[in-house]
């Protein structure tokens, strides 16, 4: 696999606190890596990082083997689908308007492209055809966190990031949740980084899993090499063993 993602030894401060320390990380294309750790580990600011939210002080981001300081962020965002936790749609837009959001900066689309579009991106994070039409408050949690996603892939970008993206949603729609995004990677082979706080959900779906702690990377590897080879205490705790 080529490389998508590459991070080389970058490091971030908000202020006079150091989040990130001299952190490098590659990612392939069609991995689909989970970042996992305790809070304030750092992993938000290295997501953001790779979407060129966060501008390193140190170090060099590079996707699709182009630094992004010389490319245009502009440009290279519309080609990363990103999801966070509870969704976040815009609330006085419809359904269709909230997946139609990105692909309509790129291009205008007549009402019919609209439409396609909408009920395709749908089907493919299974929701019924007739939400189409309504708004986020009319729709429950994971509702409105399938249309995240949906408007995250509506784009078809080559990167999807996701922060906590099924933290807010009940524990059965979770299970259904990560199903149909593993799902969905498998069908796709689209790159993903994955944040998440809770274990199960990082064996479930990584194919490669980075512990953070501290602002930097602790141990990597799959959830085989985790489980038998841990690095120290705090990653046996953390793996449950």
């Amino acid at each position: 696999m080529s490389e998508e993602i590459k991070i080389q030894d970058c490091s971030v401060s908000y202020g006079e606190n150091e989040v990130l320390s001299h952190v490098s990380l590659t990612v392939k294309k069609g991995e689909f890596l989970v970042i996992i750790g305790p809070s304030g580990c750092g992993k938000t600011t290295l997501l953001k990082m790779i979407n060129g939210l966060v501008i390193p002080e140190e170090g060099l981001v590079s996707v699709n083997g182009a630094p992004l300081e010389e490319e245009n962020l502009t440009a290279v965002r519309r080609r990363i689908g990103y999801a966070v936790q509870g969704a976040r749609l815009f609330p006085h837009m419809t359904v269709e308007d909230n997946i139609c959001y990105v692909p309509c900066l790129e291009r205008k689309m007549t009402k019919d492209e609209k439409y396609i579009l909408t009920q395709k991106m749908l089907k493919m994070v299974e929701l019924p055809e007739e939400l189409a039409g309504r708004f986020p408050r009319q729709l429950s949690g994971g509702q409105q966190q399938r249309v995240g996603i949906a408007r995250a892939m509506a784009s078809e970008p080559d990167i999807l990031l996701m922060d906590e993206p099924f933290g807010a949603v009940d524990e059965i729609t979770r299970k259904g949740l990560q199903e149909e995004l593993l799902t969905l990677w498998q069908k796709t082979g689209i790159t993903i980084v994955f944040i998440t706080h809770d274990i199960g959900e990082a064996f479930k779906l990584g194919s490669r899993i980075v512990i953070m702690k501290d602002g930097g990377i602790w141990q990597e590897g799959s959830s085989e090499e985790l489980i038998q080879n841990p690095k120290d205490e705090f990653v046996r705790r953390l793996t449950g063993r």
